[in-house]
């Protein structure tokens, strides 16, 4: 990857920030294309003088994505949402990358899909993720698409989010009580860092892996349930967890201002883990790091006493 110049739609966020790392490292350029690049300039401390650059581009307008685009060796797009317009953005925005990449020239792209990627899916997301690899497919056929579980890491928008739910649980009569939605739906968690490293290789050797579509999960199978209660433990809060029935989960799902919308319900029903009909991560002959391993790093901060905590208890 050396002195290739690789464009990353989406790289301020929280995965592209880790694939712009391992790309510096190897000695690239990357180039962060998103609607507001002020939000990614944070990045420029990463790499050399020069290294780094940013760009203005809406997936929706293809005059951006072209501008975004020029002169690139290898493209990564990681833009995606969890609630509104899915169709516009899974669909016809990475459709519009994808056409981009190609009238472009460059040779390697990689499409940041979902494991819940399913035409049947019960949630617009996943049906929305799988039109969009159909559309990606048809614009690029070499295309590299990955279908990653939940991602883990620092700044992380699932395992904080649990454990500051879990630490600020007010404890009315005894022990805090935590509720437990779709407790029973099973996860297979992956580290952000291991990710980082599949794209990289991936857009290293297009012809490996292009063309392909891969299923992206970490070594451990786990539920909501049991993740909630090893978070609890990781960071020492004593609680009492009640686990929601389906029937009650969804009513709750489909009310107005609820912490979880019906489309985001309709995902937990079914488990997020890799198919064995697809090829996983021991293709890129990375051996995946556990949550248990690097999570309790930054899982402290949930402590009572913060990174005192033991030494407070001693």
């Amino acid at each position: 990857m050396k002195n290739q110049l690789v464009t990353l739609f989406g790289g301020g966020g929280f995965v592209g920030r880790y694939i712009a790392q391992e790309l510096l490292k190897a000695g690239a350029r990357v180039r962060i294309a998103q609607r507001d690049p002020r939000q990614a300039l944070y990045l420029r401390t990463q790499g050399g003088l020069g290294q780094t650059q940013f760009v203005a581009a809406d997936l929706s307008r293809p005059e951006t994505l072209a501008r975004a685009v020029a002169g690139s060796d290898a493209v990564v797009n990681l833009v995606g949402i969890l609630e509104g317009d899915f169709d516009k953005v899974h669909v016809t925005g990475a459709r519009n990358v994808a056409e981009a990449v190609a009238a472009a020239g460059a040779k390697a792209f990689v499409q940041i899909s979902a494991i819940g990627a399913d035409p049947a899916s019960p949630s617009a997301y996943g049906r929305s993720k799988a039109a969009g690899e159909d559309a990606v497919r048809t614009a690029f056929p070499n295309a590299t698409i990955l279908r990653p579980s939940i991602v883990f890491g620092r700044e992380d928008g699932f395992v904080n989010r649990f454990a500051g739910m879990i630490a600020a649980a007010p404890a009315l009569i005894g022990r805090p009580i935590v509720p437990v939605m779709a407790a029973a739906t099973k996860f297979q968690p992956i580290y952000v860092v291991d990710l980082a490293q599949v794209v990289v290789k991936a857009l290293a050797d297009p012809e490996r892996f292009g063309g392909q579509t891969y299923a992206i999960g970490g070594p451990d199978v786990i539920s909501m349930g049991e993740l909630n209660r090893w978070i609890a433990q990781a960071i020492g809060r004593d609680v009492r967890f009640v686990e929601i029935p389906n029937d009650l989960g969804g009513a709750i799902a489909a009310m107005p201002f609820t912490p979880i919308s019906k489309d985001q319900w309709a995902m937990l029903s079914r488990d997020n883990v890799v198919d064995a009909n697809v090829p996983g991560i021991e293709a890129f002959d990375l051996r995946p790091v556990p949550l248990a391993t690097v999570a309790p790093d930054w899982l402290v901060v949930y402590r009572k006493n913060g990174r005192f905590n033991k030494v407070a208890r001693a």
